[in-house]
């Protein structure tokens, strides 16, 4: 095989949620139980392959939602989403299901990574610079619902996010053109910026009050950076109103610990990964079993095909 395609990074808990709530739950296996997060989420891999038929791909895991590094500087972080037994709120039937994507991974042979106390974000984001040192060819394509993964998108390094929001037949092509016509601001970084400033109500953030995208956005656009704006601040320029410096002073404890929060990490706790796209399955009996047990022979079909048509090149 040859490797001029992108390294495919899936985040893969935003794309089974998004499989579970946009596929019918009278999906079900033989025995009635709902597979409908499974075979959106296979789908989903059958078609992102031979659509953007990538060198290699990986499965990027959440080994741990809420991070304890990140709640420790800002327990608000994601709050809102704890179940009473301290783990994510997330409905049963799919969390029933989150096993069977595991097997079916590890049946086809994708590469399913995570790393201990770090999230799948942080994974991305430690994979995406692995590439990018590596200068490896044809980039990187990462694949999300969530815009905080915004912030990785650079030009010159060929790395781009396919934002599923309107759907996988319609991705948004985020590139760094696109951040500047959509959020006014020029680069991945900057956008990290902005997003901490503008705060995230949905992960607990509460950003700076008065500050939305369009005024992160401008502050960004005249001071450089949020170490380039918060300098100003200090320095009282004439450029920062006096309302936006009471406002960002006020909310300088925030402005302190909030980078490590919104920011992925880069250097995650990643093992060495073959990411080498299978050109057929790694268990070809578990790939039959699965489909027999989970009424699941049409989306393992349409997967093992993708994966022979673009692994086989």
């Amino acid at each position: 095989m040859t490797s001029t395609g992108p390294l495919l990074l899936l985040d893969s808990a935003s794309l089974y949620f998004r499989a579970f709530y946009g596929v019918p739950d009278s999906v079900t296996a033989p025995d009635g139980t709902p597979v409908n997060a499974v075979r959106g989420f296979l789908d989903t891999i059958a078609r992102l392959v031979t659509d953007r038929r990538p060198s290699r791909l990986v499965a990027c895991w959440d080994d741990d939602w809420r991070p304890a590094f990140r709640v420790a500087v800002i327990p608000s972080y994601k709050e809102h989403r704890l179940a009473a037994d301290g783990g994510e709120e997330v409905p049963p039937a799919l969390t029933a299901q989150v096993p069977v994507i595991v097997e079916a991974l590890a049946a086809l042979g994708v590469a399913r990574v995570g790393a201990p106390g770090y999230e799948a974000d942080d994974v991305i984001g430690t994979l995406t610079d692995r590439a990018v040192t590596s200068r490896a060819r044809g980039g990187v394509e990462i694949v999300t619902g969530d815009r905080d993964l915004f912030q990785l998108v650079d030009d010159d390094a060929g790395v781009v996010v396919l934002y599923t929001a309107r759907g996988l037949r319609n991705l948004e092509h985020v590139d760094q053109a696109r951040l500047r016509e959509r959020y006014g601001v020029a680069t991945g970084e900057a956008y990290a910026d902005m997003a901490i400033l503008r705060g995230d109500p949905s992960d607990g953030l509460p950003g700076v009050a008065g500050v939305g995208e369009k005024t992160a956005a401008g502050l960004l656009a005249r001071h450089g950076s949020l170490a380039g704006l918060r300098a100003a601040v200090d320095a009282e320029d004439g450029t920062v109103s006096a309302t936006q410096r009471a406002r960002l002073r006020a909310a300088r404890d925030y402005l302190d610990v909030a980078p490590l929060v919104v920011r992925v990490a880069r250097d995650a706790p990643v093992g060495q990964v073959d990411d080498a796209l299978p050109a057929t399955p790694a268990d070809p009996e578990a790939v039959l079993a699965l489909a027999e047990r989970w009424n699941l022979g049409s989306p393992m079909t349409r997967v093992v095909e993708a994966l022979s048509s673009v692994g086989a090149r």
